[in-house]
């Protein structure tokens, strides 16, 4: 199973939030470029970045860091965050040099340009994020929820051709409860689709029962700043197992 530790981007900051309020933001480092190369160390493959200026306003806030982390890494990186037209995906893919793109609220709010990016691009590139809130798929950062249950958004994705999905628990994100597992159980039942764990992640054994269960992938953030899980360790005993 993939580990996949996460930046999230606000002012230029590494943060975290505590269940998605902006209000609420924990910084960890004011050099996030530095904080990727510390992973790259630990063996980490792939490195999550959210923009989390950009997916409230729906632009590309944070594009200078963005650069810089890609600059001094070779891991590869999943970028999301405020990408909600072909002009973006083409900047972070073509221009910067982003390995794949997660589009989050366009993907609900305009199918078309789904459907567009997955066939100028291609399912290995183009990843769609299932912010679930209450049952419900959540749309620009968090602050909106739409009336479209989680489940049968994953089965519509799954029918466009979606590969990747990273699939977060808005409730258990930055809150080093465990992650809704339960969720996790659903989505096994009715998608094959390849799912990334994403939210509440609070140790280690977290991370090893998703990996037993046969998880495409965990999301490591909060986890691995507050000293709870050492993440060289875990990526040495999971990803290449």
């Amino acid at each position: 199973m993939l580990v996949i530790p996460a930046i999230d981007l606000k002012d230029g900051q590494a943060v975290r939030l505590f269940k998605g309020d902006y209000n609420q933001k924990t910084v960890y480092s004011d050099k996030p470029e530095k904080l990727a190369q510390d992973f790259e160390t630990m063996g980490a493959k792939l490195l999550h970045v959210v923009d989390l200026d950009g997916a409230k306003d729906g632009k590309c806030i944070n594009l200078e860091t963005i650069k810089k982390i890609k600059q001094n890494t070779s891991m590869q990186i999943e970028l999301g965050g405020g990408i909600r037209n072909l002009e973006t995906v083409a900047l972070y893919l073509d221009e910067v040099g982003i390995d794949r793109v997660i589009l989050g609220t366009a993907a609900i709010n305009d199918p078309e340009f789904l459907k567009n990016a997955l066939y100028t691009y291609g399912a290995e590139r183009i990843v769609v994020g299932v912010d679930v809130k209450d049952g419900y798929v959540s749309t620009s950062g968090w602050l909106e929820t739409s009336a479209v249950p989680y489940l049968e958004f994953i089965k519509d994705l799954e029918k466009l051709g979606v590969k990747y999905i990273v699939a977060t628990d808005i409730s258990k994100d930055g809150t080093l409860q465990g992650p809704n597992f339960e969720m996790y159980e659903q989505i096994t039942k009715t998608s094959k689709i390849n799912f990334v764990v994403s939210g509440g992640i609070k140790d280690a054994q977290n991370i090893k029962d998703a990996a037993n269960k046969d998880y495409y992938a965990c999301i490591v953030g909060k986890a691995y700043y507050e000293g709870k899980v050492d993440l060289k360790e875990v990526i040495a005993c999971l990803q290449n197992g």
